[in-house]
């Protein structure tokens, strides 16, 4: 009942709030103007990653006890610090160097005092313990590359949105499972403060998330599904709901923004431009050339989430050496297909569209105009 309770007033705090943000951003003329990269149209105010993180952290306060509290302290400042980065983004500019910088403290605080990080790679490739250095430093670029890669597929009407709800609507049973309360609340609270934005920005949207909103959400989905990776990969059968392929169930989880992050890299880096230069070649973008909307593109990579986590939990008897291959293999496959399908679409499109520039022939009037001579007598006729 707390929990239902927590998450009630995460959505209601989120739904009355995001309304008045609207009006504000507008009158403010903090708008996100469309053209270049941006695929909306209109003025669409930004930042509304501001109603629905006020209202988890006024639903955690309201529904957390000292102990819970206490226990998430660490998690519950990085993330803080991560909301407040994006806001300052949102509202001026950082450069890549001040974002990176910043992730990486966040990150540092929750994995170095929070404790939250790889301690071993769970039998995978034979190694069972890393050491402590090398699992802060994996741990630390884990979660600033997954941070970012959220935070790259949030180009779409409701896409970041509904992925972070699955996710952490995932995440919320597997902790309630694993008796990690706080972990599950958390992110429970999480989901309902979400939802309450998708309302406004379903397709067509009437606010956008920003980095206040994606960092943050990306922040958050990092850290925790670090947590069920590691949590997972060191129980007992009998202390929850295990899975024998902790690493592969994480890459399940997270499979789109992982995804969607290697195969821009990899495409602009055979282009031979940088990895981190900004274009539109990201799944959501192709997908939106089949003349899909962003309604569709959203619940198709929603449903895309939920195959391979069907895998996962087909799959939970397996090891990594198994279902890390496999899972790896089938995204690259589905993506090539998907590839081949949007430019056989984008072709059928282009076909059927009429010519851009046509010349046509016109033919001369032979009609000559006729002036009524009444109408003549009364203009009075200057040298002007």
């Amino acid at each position: 009942m707390v929990t239902f309770l927590a998450l009630s007033t995460a959505f209601i705090i989120g739904f009355l709030l995001t309304p008045v943000l609207i009006l504000v951003f507008k009158k403010l003329k903090m708008i996100d103007a469309p053209g270049g990269r941006k695929i909306h149209n209109g003025f669409i105010p930004s930042m509304g990653g501001v109603g629905f993180v006020i209202g988890i952290f006024i639903s955690v306060i309201t529904w957390f006890s000292l102990n819970q509290m206490v226990e998430l302290r660490f998690f519950l400042t990085s993330f803080g610090l991560i909301f407040l980065l994006g806001l300052r983004d949102d509202l001026v500019d950082l450069t890549p160097w001040q974002k990176l910088l910043g992730q990486i403290v966040a990150a540092y605080i929750v994995v170095i005092f929070g404790d939250i990080r790889f301690t071993s790679l769970y039998g995978f490739l034979g190694v069972y313990e890393i050491p402590e250095l090398v699992s802060y430093v994996i741990t630390i670029f884990t979660i600033v590359g997954l941070t970012n890669s959220f935070n790259l597929i949030d180009g779409l009407d409701g896409l970041a949105g509904s992925i972070s709800v699955v996710a952490f609507t995932f995440l919320g049973w597997w902790f309630w499972e694993a008796d990690m309360i706080a972990y599950s609340m958390f992110a429970l609270i999480i989901v309902g403060g979400v939802l309450s934005f998708l309302i406004f920005n379903w397709h067509p949207a009437k606010i956008f998330m920003g980095d206040t909103g994606s960092l943050s959400l990306g922040f958050a989905l990092s850290v925790m599904a670090i947590l069920f990776v590691d949590t997972n990969g060191n129980m007992l059968a009998s202390e929850g709901w295990k899975f024998n392929a902790p690493i592969a169930s994480g890459l399940a989880l997270l499979i789109v923004p992982i995804y969607d992050t290697c195969r821009i890299f990899t495409k602009r880096i055979r282009r031979g431009k940088s990895p981190f230069s900004a274009d539109k070649s990201h799944i959501h973008h192709f997908m939106m050339r089949m003349g899909l909307r962003h309604d569709q593109v959203a619940l198709a990579m929603v449903g895309i989430m939920l195959f391979f986590v069907g895998i996962m939990f087909l799959g939970a008897q397996m090891s990594d050496h198994v279902l890390v291959p496999s899972i790896a293999i089938l995204a690259a496959v589905l993506g090539l297909r998907l590839d081949v399908i949007t430019l056989r679409r984008v072709k059928v499109i282009t076909s059927q569209a009429p010519p851009i520039l046509s010349v046509r022939k016109k033919k001369k009037s032979t009609i000559k105009p006729e002036v009524n001579q009444k109408i003549l007598k009364k203009v009075k006729l200057t040298e002007n």
